[in-house]
């Protein structure tokens, strides 16, 4: 390195760059001479020009664009690459229109109208310029297919190659799980790679937008990162950039939030260990304690501003209050724990009263999915009987990507894996089937009627699910279709099928208590501080489950 870098200030990404080669060409212009060639985008070119092009790929502005639609086979975070030999323009560039999508129809589509394309959060519609034997990257955004137009009008262009830009962290998948159905298997491999992909920078929501840190939708990413990755800098990194950038008394945009801050600080501690860095968080976490008694009502309501769950729930209030509630409860029983660690008995003390308080008081659920579960996960209302009475009538209708998560696990709560096992498959199993390859902001049921996939033209006949529907903030084109609140199955699989509950701080000692529902078999693999632990479980003939589990030194296992 030149010795200047010694004075001045520079940091080197963490992240890695791979070029990825598009695997089917999607859609193009029909009109005749349009383009020429164009199989050799799927030839695996690289991105370095010469002085003679050979056997090029030909765009011909004949009074009108010239395009194409490449699919690169799974959802990618980063931008494209696009290599130019020659042309016939006199400046010697062109001028390009590329469109990425998380679908075909996005990348189809104009900013604006009904369908809600938009440009917020990363520009993925834009006329750029290309020099001619140059190779040319642009766009950071979530996508699978790429449109590219030539819109100088009568010109033509000859080019080598159009490849993805592949931005990501290299991470080694430690935990993994395999069972005797593969889309379950898949579904958790889904799972994983959303999350994967939105480890970026900080730990995002996701890839397109809003490509924040959001301590809520963290909080099903650190599960699944705890089952997949094990321990990962990014977590401690996101929460104390929001806890730095939101100090005290603001919340983190919510108070839910800011609870799930504290909640995540729990299982953080709970799965790595890591004392001193629950120490660094002593001022705010006791503070923030203190802050969350001051909104709680002599009678045991709760007053704060936005109360929030997740975006479906919104349209139920009472629904959201009682969930809220909940809330609360959970972070006055985790935050005495976590006080008590610390030596902060007069705030555990604290936190202990509060949560008698709320107790004693147990506002409903009015039919929200997602309050009855949080209820159940925090004893305010019996697991059984949230699950026969509000959760599993008409399962998975009333399911919400995010909130997902805390309603299998209250199916778990109550003994019924086995529809829990079932809503898994055809709720986020109902995304794969549309062509999904990472799981969405949002997803409804019902948006399977007559749905066209994702990963298609939409027919005369069917819908284009992601221009057609959505809601709130992610309102058609919007949507973002790789969000990491999503991935909530991939935890729960290694938490209630295979078992996994870490009982001691730093996973000194997992208890081991499996259900398979309706599988014949399941096995896999979960990470530790200390390494990694191997499980399988099988059904006999008679029923019984025959459990082998393999445990690096300084793991104990319960069963």
């Amino acid at each position: 390195m030149h010795q200047a870098f010694e004075t001045i200030r520079w940091e080197k990404d963490p992240r890695t760059r791979a070029y990825v080669d598009p695997t089917r060409i999607v859609w193009k212009s029909e009109e005749p001479g349009a383009l020429e060639n164009e199989d050799v985008l799927l030839a695996g070119l690289d991105g370095q020009s010469s002085l003679s092009a050979v056997h090029p790929f030909i765009l011909r502005n004949q009074g009108s664009p010239a395009g194409i639609v490449l699919d690169f086979g799974v959802e990618l975070h980063g931008g494209v690459q696009i290599c130019v030999w020659q042309g016939d323009h006199p400046e010697r560039v062109a001028k390009l229109r590329v469109r990425f999508g998380e679908s075909v129809m996005e990348a189809m589509s104009d900013i604006g109208g009904e369908r809600n394309a938009t440009n917020a959060h990363a520009m993925r519609d834009a006329v750029i310029e290309v020099p001619y034997l140059g190779a040319t990257e642009f766009g950071n955004s979530g996508f699978r297919f790429v449109r590219i137009d030539l819109v100088d009008e009568n010109r033509y262009l000859e080019l080598r190659s159009v490849r993805a830009v592949f931005l990501y962290r290299e991470l080694e998948y430690k935990g993994n799980f395999r069972c005797s159905d593969p889309l379950l298997n898949e579904i958790w491999t889904t799972g994983a790679y959303t999350v994967h992909l939105n480890m970026q920078d900080y730990l995002w929501d996701g890839i397109k937008r809003d490509r924040l840190v959001w301590t809520g939708d963290m909080h099903p990413e650190t599960s699944t990162i705890q089952a997949v990755f094990g321990d990962h800098d990014i977590v401690p990194r996101s929460l104390d950039f929001k806890r730095d950038r939101y100090p005290l008394p603001q919340w983190m945009t919510m108070p839910t939030y800011s609870i799930w801050w504290l909640l995540i600080h729990h299982d953080w501690y709970m799965q790595n260990g890591d004392f001193a860095y629950l120490a660094e968080q002593r001022a705010y976490l006791t503070g923030l304690l203190r802050q969350l008694t001051e909104v709680v009502g002599e009678d045991g309501s709760i007053d704060i501003p936005f109360p929030f769950l997740d975006w479906p729930s919104s349209s139920n209030p009472v629904g959201v209050k009682a969930g809220v509630h909940a809330l609360f409860v959970w972070a006055f029983e985790i935050g005495a724990k976590l006080c008590r660690l610390l030596g902060e008995e007069e705030t555990a003390r604290l936190c202990d009263a509060y949560e008698t308080k709320l107790r004693g008081f147990v506002p409903p659920h009015n039919g929200s999915k997602q309050a009855a579960a949080l209820l159940a996960l925090t004893g305010l209302m019996d697991p059984a009987l949230a699950n026969e009475t509000v959760i599993a009538p008409q399962a998975p209708k009333g399911y919400s990507t995010f909130y997902g998560y805390y309603i299998l696990k209250a199916r778990g709560a109550a003994g019924d894996v086995t529809g829990a096992l079932q809503s898994i498959r055809e709720y986020w199993g109902g995304m794969l089937s549309l062509g999904a390859t990472t799981f969405w902001e949002d997803f409804d049921i019902d948006w399977l009627d007559h749905a066209a996939r994702i990963d298609e033209v939409t027919p005369e006949g069917k819908v284009d699910v992601h221009g057609t529907y959505g809601g709130y903030c992610y309102q058609g084109y919007r949507h973002s279709f790789c969000h990491g609140w999503a991935s909530g199955p991939t935890a729960w699989l290694a938490e209630y099928v295979l078992g996994v509950r870490v009982e001691e701080p730093g996973c000194r000692t997992i208890r081991v208590a499996p259900d398979l529902g309706d599988l014949d078999w399941a096995e896999g693999t979960y990470p530790t501080p200390h390494g990694i632990v191997r499980i399988r479980h099988e059904r006999r003939e008679d029923g019984s489950v025959a459990t082998s589990v393999e445990a690096p030194e300084g793991v104990t296992i319960i069963r």
